[in-house]
């Protein structure tokens, strides 16, 4: 309570920005519809401000700025890296401003349900896709659902490491093909047969399916689900602006449209 109390008091006290400022943003790729949106309404409401914005894997997005690139506010699918950022002084406190959750993304005509999920992942003959783990949040996500599989009781021991043994990583590394221009890259990667089931974020799930309509989304059973918290990081010194659109994020009209998005509140 205390970490959350600086940025808000930051925030309140903020003046209008002033004219020609320009706040650097570096954000998770699945929050690229709602972050964009927030930016150009705090654009709107702060003529003469720029938000710059660039998207990928919160993790190789954390790398580019322990190497020294300039940022001025770290929205991260995850709360670990913008932490791991806090503890230097360079970076005020890691915020929670946002939640989302796994589903599956399956091909078109693969019979699977929300209660035969877990079987279907364990079929040798299902190719199973995932981000990477530690540069994509996603993955790491992902990995857990494995754990949580066993653990729960809904497969049988051994069964994370079957699944962790078989799921391949086919996004968000640091060899990872660039995503394709305008298009959903979970959805290709599954419409076009490299994965019959990809786990990724729902709010993901949703855009490809409906930019792949054949394709199936797939919620979770809840005993094996796992939570996805967003966290953020203002710069030390960054503008004021930075300070007043990481709190718009939080509570303002950039949360507003995550909700819109599909993603849910802190």
């Amino acid at each position: 309570m205390v970490l959350a109390s600086g940025l808000i008091a930051g925030a309140a006290g903020a003046q209008p920005a002033a004219p020609g400022t320009t706040v650097t943003v570096f954000a998770a790729g699945s929050l690229r519809g709602p972050i964009t949106q927030a930016a150009q309404a705090f654009e709107k409401a702060n003529p003469g401000t720029r938000v710059a914005l660039s998207f990928g894997a919160s993790g190789l997005l954390r790398d580019r700025i322990v190497a020294g690139e300039s940022v001025d506010v770290f929205a991260s699918a995850n709360m670990a890296h913008p932490q791991s950022l806090s503890v230097n002084s360079a970076w005020g406190p890691a915020l929670a401003f946002s939640r989302n959750a796994l589903c599956a993304l399956a091909r078109p005509g693969l019979a699977v349900t929300r209660d035969t999920l877990v079987r279907t992942l364990l079929d040798p003959a299902i190719k199973v896709g995932t981000s990477t783990p530690k540069a994509d949040p996603s993955g790491d996500y992902a990995f857990e659902l494995f754990e949580k599989v066993e653990r729960s009781g809904a497969a049988p021991a051994g069964s994370a490491k079957s699944l962790a043994g078989k799921a391949m990583q086919l996004t968000g590394g640091p060899n990872s093909p660039a995503p394709p221009a305008g298009r959903n890259v979970y959805g290709m990667l599954v419409a076009t047969g490299q994965a019959d089931v990809f786990l990724t974020y729902c709010t993901n799930a949703v855009l490809a399916v409906a930019e792949e309509p054949g394709l199936q989304m797939i919620d979770l059973p809840p005993a094996i689900n796992v939570s996805a918290e967003y966290g953020l990081a203002v710069r030390n010194g960054a503008p004021q602006a930075a300070q007043a659109f990481a709190e718009d994020l939080r509570s303002g009209t950039g949360q507003q449209a995550l909700r819109r998005s599909g993603f849910l509140a802190p």
